[in-house]
């Protein structure tokens, strides 16, 4: 055989292997898998709030009440609520606060308004000891040192006025906590806070709100 012969067929061959090739299918690469979808997280419950002390102080242990401390400062009752004995305080979340209408807690907040802040603060304050064993199953009244009553339910959901009671008989060492999920506003609270006169309004006279403590004698239960 010559070489041009060899050539030739060697040639063909490889034009032969060339198309057999080309008619086998290319093997499929299996679809990458597509990662499930991830379930939403949970929600995290609150922790429960543990007694630490006089009712000011398991407040400031619990971490939730940042709000209601910052504001009981604000109107000079951090040191009644650390002192008085025998109190129910309704102690409103921090994100209680949160759900007030958008600019109803600045405007409490403003020093012009701390007589009215300090007004919706003690309508959460019993001065005497009421435990959720004495409203549980039923309804009845109750006077704050604000001096409008709250109402007490004590249903499958104990609630104070229209706030659940989230957690209730918190024993602190000067009175009892309950923790609650909305701030409970006295009658005209809000209107008053909006009503109040900025203290930029009288030229060269500033404005200030009178600090009055209220919290009357305990009675002794």
């Amino acid at each position: 055989m010559t070489l041009k012969s060899i050539l030739t067929t060697t040639a063909a061959l490889a034009l032969i292997a060339g198309a057999a090739q080309a008619q086998t299918p290319a093997a499929k690469t299996p679809p990458a898998a597509t990662p499930a979808a991830e379930a939403p997280a949970a929600p995290t419950a609150a922790p429960k709030v543990t007694a630490a002390g006089d009712i000011v102080a398991t407040a400031r242990a619990s971490g939730q009440f940042k709000t209601f401390l910052k504001a009981a400062e604000a109107t000079n009752l951090t040191g009644l609520l650390k002192t008085t004995p025998n109190l129910t305080v309704f102690a409103p979340t921090d994100a209680a606060f949160a759900a007030l209408p958008a600019g109803e807690l600045d405007k409490l907040m403003l020093p012009e308004n701390k007589a009215q802040l300090q007004k919706v603060l003690i309508y959460h304050v019993i001065n005497a000891k009421v435990p959720s064993s004495e409203f549980k199953g039923a309804t009845r009244k109750a006077a704050t040192v604000a001096g409008p009553s709250v109402e007490l339910q004590g249903g499958a959901t104990l609630k104070v006025n229209d706030a659940d009671i989230v957690q209730a008989d918190v024993m602190a060492s000067n009175g009892i906590l309950h923790v609650v999920d909305k701030v409970l506003l006295p009658p005209g609270a809000m209107a008053a806070a909006a009503s109040a006169q900025p203290a930029s309004a009288t030229a060269g006279t500033p404005t200030t709100a009178p600090a009055t403590q209220v919290m009357p004698k305990p009675q002794q239960k």
